[in-house]
């Protein structure tokens, strides 16, 4: 069966009241074709890049943290500021947050202009340790994605997936370093540490 599968309002038929049954505008062939490949491709995708960390004992959730640490000024985000720039839920990164300062890669420090904010800090250790695994990784995102099409490709599949996050986000930050920003604290280029390639 398609995906988009046929539904009633449910609130209507919670409250007993009759609904008009309407019908859904069903995936064509090709958007079914697309939607599927991306659903498994990108599952696919993610677990090798995490399988590639994990032999040398990180996660992709650690190393995506870092990365984002690393290119922001200072090697500093604000808790809620790197929520919205990773692939990963605010309890997720909360737990992996403290898991990475317990191995001394990153400090968390109550923001003193507010008193009330929690920032994330980049040890020298984890810069160390993402310098180390950069290479690491980059290499698994060629030989899993890049690498399997052309530059003009690759700019189609990055313009409809911005379109993607844009359709997508629920604030105006999430998602933003896909989209080729800067956020209102990342505009200083100094210190910052390319680590995608």
């Amino acid at each position: 069966m398609n995906d988009s599968t046929a539904s009633h309002d449910l609130e209507a038929m919670a409250s007993g009241s009759k609904s008009e049954p309407h019908d859904p505008q069903w995936l064509s062939t090709e958007q079914q074709d697309a939607w599927r490949a991306w659903l498994r491709g990108s599952s696919l995708l993610f677990d090798a890049l995490d399988c590639a960390l994990a032999e040398h004992g990180h996660r992709m959730g650690e190393y995506e943290i870092m990365s984002m640490l690393s290119e922001a000024p200072g090697t500093r985000l604000r808790m809620s500021s790197l929520a919205d720039r990773v692939v990963q839920s605010r309890s997720r990164l909360t737990h992996t947050a403290k898991r990475l300062e317990s191995a001394g890669l990153v400090t968390r420090r109550r923001i003193r202009e507010d008193g009330r904010g929690i920032e994330l800090h980049l040890t020298p250790a984890g810069l160390s340790t993402l310098e180390r695994m950069a290479p690491l990784h980059v290499e698994s995102v060629r030989k899993g994605f890049t690498d399997l099409m052309t530059d003009e490709e690759a700019q189609v599949v990055a313009d409809v997936m911005r379109r993607v996050i844009l359709a997508n986000r629920t604030s105006d930050l999430q998602g933003i370093d896909g989209l080729g920003e800067a956020s209102p604290d990342d505009n200083d280029p100094k210190g910052t540490t390319n680590t995608d390639g």
